[in-house]
């Protein structure tokens, strides 16, 4: 299979299930012992320690029938209004939880600045899609009123996502640009952006079937599981919508030896295609998973300094720069220059 992942990323997250003999039940059991594991302190030397200049509290937010938990992060020093990042955990829409990204979005926090909040969303069997989606735009549209006085700025919002998360956060954008609600970025981490019945019919997946993070089991009950016969998968699939025209600058980061990674090239595609500003940065020797792990992946850290930086230039875009030049014939022109993409290809070193 060419390059190894890091040593330490193979010999710990080996998965030994077949997820696809589980019964529901079986699945609910192994989520909940998953997620113990992953908000437990000690699992920390994996998952990464939280930044220390962000403060992390819990609190509910009640939706139309439903309440879900929030882990935010908010930097402890800060003056004035912040940015608004929500934030999507991976976990195929059947496990995972918010305390699994601390590390990620502890740093966004601090160091973009902006306040991060991490959806606890409802997860399937009992919960498939589009229910989750549901979860994301609602609490989207109720942050960006401020309901609680964190002092976030509407005029500075994004969404964040990694693996199914990332399906997620593509979603929670497409919804909000029908509905007019304007986003400033959206980062999307070795997202999922097909659940069709070509989910696997990648070169990606062929390539790196097999690989720690993520294994071909878990991808298929998780798409059996969260995608119901009734559902017509292209809705949940933002690679598969006919329109991707006007959604805010993206960065999708990608590993060289994930499965999914072919999802996420095929996605910045297709944004360029519609003219959204959108590149995609790989990153060498890097599994599905990586930025949620790492104590096991070392391109874990140059990874997220990219998109802190990514955040931090379109959340907090530095004043347009004007200069007077004189022209050949003795004209006054005006010059400007702003931050921005380019929308050319990273290479994650």
């Amino acid at each position: 299979m060419g390059d190894k992942a890091p040593l330490r990323a193979r010999l710990v997250l080996r998965d030994k299930l077949d997820w696809e003999t589980l019964t529901d039940a079986q699945v609910i059991a192994v989520r909940e012992k998953v997620n113990r594991l992953r908000r437990a302190r000690t699992t920390r030397i994996v998952t990464g320690l939280p930044d220390r200049g962000t403060r992390i509290e819990e609190t509910t937010i009640d939706l139309p029938g439903r309440r879900l938990m929030l882990r935010v992060h908010r930097p402890r020093r800060s003056t004035g209004k912040l940015p608004l990042v929500l934030s999507f955990h991976g976990g195929g829409f059947i496990v995972g939880t918010a305390a699994q990204n601390d590390w990620l979005n502890s740093r966004i926090a601090a160091r973009c600045p902006a306040v991060v909040v991490s959806v606890e969303y409802r997860l399937a069997p009992e919960h498939p899609l589009p229910e989750p989606v549901d979860d994301g735009y609602d609490t989207l549209v109720r942050l960006v009123e401020d309901p609680f006085g964190w002092g976030i700025d509407p005029g500075a919002v994004a969404v964040l996502g990694e693996s199914a998360g990332g399906t997620l956060a593509a979603l929670v954008a497409l919804r909000a640009r029908e509905a007019g609600l304007p986003l400033h970025a959206q980062v999307l981490i070795y997202p999922s952006t097909d659940w069709t019945e070509t989910a696997h019919a990648y070169p990606s997946v062929a390539a790196n079937a097999g690989r720690p993070g993520l294994s071909i089991s878990e991808w298929s009950a998780a798409r059996r599981l969260s995608v119901p016969p009734d559902l017509d998968a292209r809705t949940v699939s933002p690679v598969k919508f006919e329109s991707l025209a006007g959604l805010p600058p993206t960065l999708v980061v990608t590993g060289e030896l994930d499965a999914a990674e072919d999802h996420g090239r095929r996605y910045v595609e297709r944004l360029r295609e519609a003219g959204t500003d959108a590149r995609v940065s790989r990153y060498a020797k890097a599994i599905h998973s990586f930025l949620s792990v790492p104590g096991l992946v070392p391109a874990a850290r140059p990874a997220r300094r990219e998109v802190v930086a990514f955040l931090h230039d379109r959340l907090h875009p530095a004043p347009r720069q004007r200069s007077r030049t004189t022209s050949s014939c003795g004209l006054a022109q005006q010059t400007s220059a702003s931050p921005g993409a380019g929308g050319s290809s990273g290479s994650g070193s």
